[in-house]
Order: C-alpha cells, then structure tokens, then sequence
C-alpha cells in the first residue's frame, strides 16, 4: 500500500491544537512538507518543531485569523507562490452552542465566514499547485452532525451542512483534474472543545461532568471518545495515494456512534 507523501506539500489548518495538530504531525510522518494555520503563532511554532523532519521536508507556519478571509487569502497565496500545495486540510474551531432559532444572524455569517468561505479562498489558492502536479486531496473535517444533528449545535449543524454539500459539489467538478474531495466527519474526540461543551451541558443539568462524560460514551459501542490521532490516521489515509479513487464522501470516525448507514 502506497502511503508515502514524500515530495507532496500539506496545508493543515486549525493546526495549533486537537486534531488539526495530530493531522500535521501525521501527514509529515508520511514525509509531506506541511504548513500550518492557526491565529496562535506561539502553539503553531511549538507544533513546527514537533513534526517529522527527513529528507526535502520543509515545514512553515502562517499565523492567521479565519475571521478575515483576505488575509488568509494573502497569506496562502503568498506561502504557496514558492511552494505548491498538493494536499489542503480543512479545520477550523466549531460554532458557540445553542439551538438554531435563537441564534443572531452575525453568529451564521461568523460561522460560514471561518468554515466555507476560508475554505473557497484556500481551494482556489492550491488549485494551480494540485492541477499541475496532476495530484490533489481535499479533505474537510466537520462533524457526524452532517448526517445526524446534535442537540445544542444549531449554528454548527447549519455550517457543517453546507460545507458537506459544497465538498460534494467540488468532488465533481475536480476529479477529471485527478483532485478528490472527502469530508471527514469525528465522533465525540478528546479535544478541548469537546469538554467545554461537555463542562456547559453539566452546568445547564445541574450534574457533574463527569455523569455527562459517561452519558455520551454510553452512545459509542466502543465505549470511549476517540483521541484526535486516530482521526488524523484517516485523514492521512484520505491523503495518500492510496485513497486515489475515494471521493466525494462523508466519513464518519465516530466508534460506530452514527445511527444512521
């Protein structure tokens, strides 16, 4: 089986923490130089000098703020002018909670803000890069919530939903450019994030959080939450020439907890 990314240059966004880091630290175990993005340069550097360094391996960091899709376009365009990207992670921090109808509309136009339209300005960057190379991997993390909504995540469901179908959509019109698209889609993982809402649902029900931790393992069949490496394992997969004829799914890595085919 063909994993190797050596010669192949990875853009990781969200990549100072979480999954988006353990996606960067694997891709560069399979020899890709990666770039990663996030607002904090001090945790991004902490993570540059973490990853794999072999032969002809190059890894750069690019400090920026998914609230400005400009500068993240600047930014990009710049890093990638030198250094083609063939390989496009993207990752960005979910939506606060709360249900969909009480959400402000600024909360929905922050939201598609970070997730689909950095996420275009970022694709129509390492497009050239990917279409002269004859090789490119589009791979979005978003959310089991794609195909079952989680309570307390209106913004988030709505977001995550149109970043499926514009991934869908792009698995169309690029495979004819040997391009795929796929969207990876994480369980309960061991995040930060997932224990801050875990941490604001046992306040809201007056409970530990230790009794709602115990609650949601409870709808996995494999009994735990998952760590962000084990996502970022089918991500580097998804990466790889060895995934060159999956396109255009939604992959859930969730412990079986999806109800749904």
């Amino acid at each position: 089986m063909n994993l190797s990314l050596a010669g192949k240059h990875a853009v990781v966004c969200g990549a100072s923490q979480g999954i988006g880091r353990d996606c960067a630290l694997a891709l560069a175990e399979l020899g890709a130089s990666v770039t990663v993005l996030a607002r904090n340069e001090q945790a991004l550097a902490e993570v540059v000098a973490s990853l794999s360094k072999g032969d002809g391996q190059s890894h750069e960091l690019l400090a920026v703020d998914f609230a400005d899709p400009t500068r993240v376009g600047l930014a990009i365009k710049a890093r990638v002018r030198s250094a083609p990207a063939q390989i496009l992670v993207n990752n960005t921090g979910g939506p606060p909670e709360g249900p969909a109808h009480s959400a402000m509309s600024e909360e929905y136009l922050a939201a598609f803000t970070k997730h689909l339209l950095c996420n275009q300005v970022l694709v129509q960057a390492l497009l050239p890069g990917m279409k002269a190379a004859g090789y490119g991997r589009i791979i979005n993390i978003i959310s089991v919530s794609v195909k079952e909504p989680i309570p307390g995540l209106g913004v988030s469901h709505t977001v995550r939903g149109a970043v499926a179908s514009w991934a869908k959509t792009l698995a169309r019109e690029l495979g004819p450019d040997r391009i795929t698209v796929n969207n990876v889609l994480p369980g309960f993982t061991d995040t930060a994030r997932l224990h801050a809402l875990i941490a604001s649902k046992a306040k809201r029900m007056g409970v530990s959080d230790e009794e709602v931790m115990a609650q949601m393992r409870a709808q996995v069949p494999l009994g735990r939450f998952a760590e962000p490496r084990e996502t970022a394992q089918v991500v580097a997969f998804l990466a790889s020439p060895a995934a060159s004829y999956v396109n255009g799914i939604n992959l859930p890595v969730d412990g079986g907890r999806t109800l749904s085919l």
